[in-house]
């Protein structure tokens, strides 16, 4: 196995599309790493510049202590599993998963040992023999995950892998894909627009928007302390909340009289924005005969919890929070901040500024 080693990485196309800007990644070896972003943002065109299926405009590309910047994609010692399944139809489950070493020239007997033991490790034993037609979507995503496996390469390359599975099927294959680089101990790099899958099955996350890189990190810390607002709304469900605050009396005071602590080393400044987790705010009902500050809009039971959508002086706010805790729409309520401290934004730069 290997790490991944990407510096500068930039791929304009012939159209003047620049679809990679100046990227640079480094890949632990043995990582499971995840290129998330929405749809045409350059995750998977950086994948497939790694994967040498892409020729980038600049920049450098090393596969362990190789650099493969003109080697061919055959000659770059990786697998790549794709969106669509690509099984040949009219062969086996087994002349599937032995197909790159028989194209390879591995003698009879290795590979069907190979084979054999690979199908053992993603539990296909009883479908060898089967054809695609003849299976579902999971087992044919697994055959596929057998056929790269078995070549032995230095990294395997993910491209949404997942995304043709329904949702079931899609928390099995998560669960077993991250059992299996586990126990493999394999370098893996995946593309995904899944924000599940990616906190699910990383080590690490690289959020790209727009063909940047936005962030890298552990997926706990990409969710707790989002360094950009691009990054504050696109993870998480609900998204982080983003309100408007200003610096007042030792405090940051928020629409409808909201009272967030200042974050340390906060710089004096205007246009500031905080960003608020749903679960760093609670709900309750006002108290005496006074009128609560906010409004509910809409109530979302989710049975283990309930999402509370309210309104705050225009700003529409999300609240998580226990099932136990009833309101229907148009109760007049209180939001308080019960956080540690708030992500605050320069409004402007939509940068981390404490």
């Amino acid at each position: 196995m290997a790490g991944i080693s990407i510096q500068a990485l930039n791929k304009r196309f012939p159209d003047g599309t620049v679809a990679v800007h100046e990227i640079d990644l480094e890949i632990e070896d043995g990582e499971l790493f995840v290129l998330l972003g929405p749809s045409g943002c350059g995750k998977t065109t950086t994948l497939r510049c790694i994967a040498g299926l892409e020729t980038q405009t600049s920049g450098d590309i090393r596969i362990g202590d190789r650099l493969v910047n003109d080697l061919r994609p055959g000659e770059r010692d990786i697998a790549m599993v794709f969106q669509f399944y690509a099984l040949y139809p009219h062969l086996t489950a087994r002349e599937n998963i032995g197909y790159p070493l028989r194209a390879a020239g591995v003698p009879r007997a290795e590979a069907e040992a190979r084979v054999d033991a690979v199908a053992r490790t993603m539990r296909l034993d009883g479908l060898l023999r089967r054809k695609p037609d003849k299976l579902s979507g999971g087992e044919q995503q697994r055959i596929a995950l057998a056929r790269a496996m078995v070549r032995e390469p230095q990294a395997f390359l993910l491209d949404e892998p997942l995304t043709n599975l329904d949702a079931e099927l899609r928390l099995d294959m998560r669960t077993e894909l991250k059992h299996l680089q586990d126990r493999l101990g394999s370098t893996m790099v995946m593309v995904t627009h899944d924000q599940v899958e990616a906190m699910s099955l990383g080590d690490r996350i690289a959020l790209i928007n727009e063909g940047r890189v936005e962030q890298v990190g552990a997926p706990l810390d990409v969710y707790d302390r989002p360094a950009s607002l691009f990054a504050a709304t696109f993870i998480g469900t609900p998204a982080m909340n983003i309100l408007p605050v200003e610096v007042d009396d030792g405090d940051l005071r928020a629409p409808s009289g909201l009272r967030l602590p200042i974050p340390v080393g906060l710089p004096r400044t205007d246009g500031l924005v905080a960003g608020v987790r749903a679960e760093w705010l609670s709900v309750t009902a006002p108290t005496g005969d006074r009128r609560g500050a906010a409004r509910v809009i809409a109530r979302e039971a989710l049975g283990d919890e309930t999402i509370y959508a309210v309104d705050m002086g225009g700003h529409r706010v999300h609240v998580r929070t226990p099932p136990t805790v009833r309101f229907e729409a148009e109760d007049n309520v209180d939001v308080a901040f019960v956080g540690t401290e708030p992500r605050v934004y320069h409004e402007g730069t939509g940068r981390l500024a404490a």
